[in-house]
C-alpha cells in the first residue's frame, strides 16, 4: 500500500501544468513580423504558426508561438474566424528557453491590414 502511494506522489507532477518560466525566458522579448500559417485555439493552450525570419541569419522558418486557451480567447471575443492564414502579424513574445526551437510566449499580436490587436503594444 506504502508503494502504491508513494507511486501516485511522484507520479502528480507529471499532471501538473507548466510553469511558462521553465519553457521561456520570461525577462526577454522577440519581435517577429510575417505571414500566418495557422491559427488552433485549444486548451489549455492555443497557438499561432508564424513564417517569420530568422533574427540572427535572416532565414525564413515556421515560428510556434503559445496563446492564451480556447475559451479564455473565445471570452475576449477572438474566435476561428479572427486569424487567417496569409494574414501579416506582428507578434511579440518572450522567446523559447530550447536553442534551435523557433517558439515565443505571446505577448501581443496585431494585424497592421485593420489595426486589430491583442495584448501587449506591438508596432
Amino acid at each position: 500500500m506504502r508503494l502504491l502511494i508513494a507511486g501516485l506522489f511522484l507520479a502528480a507532477p507529471l499532471f501538473a501544468h507548466h510553469s511558462f518560466a521553465s519553457s521561456y525566458f520570461m525577462d526577454q522579448r522577440t519581435k517577429i513580423e510575417g505571414t500566418l500559417v495557422e491559427f488552433n485555439p485549444r486548451n489549455p493552450h492555443s497557438f499561432v504558426q508564424v513564417e517569420a525570419p530568422d533574427p540572427k541569419n535572416g532565414a525564413m522558418v515556421t515560428w510556434s508561438i503559445e496563446w492564451r486557451s480556447a475559451q479564455r480567447l473565445a471570452r475576449q471575443g477572438i474566435s476561428n474566424d479572427t486569424l487567417k492564414p496569409g494574414d501579416h502579424v506582428i507578434i511579440l513574445g518572450n522567446p523559447g528557453r530550447t536553442a534551435g526551437e523557433y517558439r515565443l510566449h505571446m505577448l501581443g499580436i496585431s494585424r497592421p491590414a485593420d489595426g486589430w490587436k491583442d495584448g501587449q503594444a506591438v508596432q
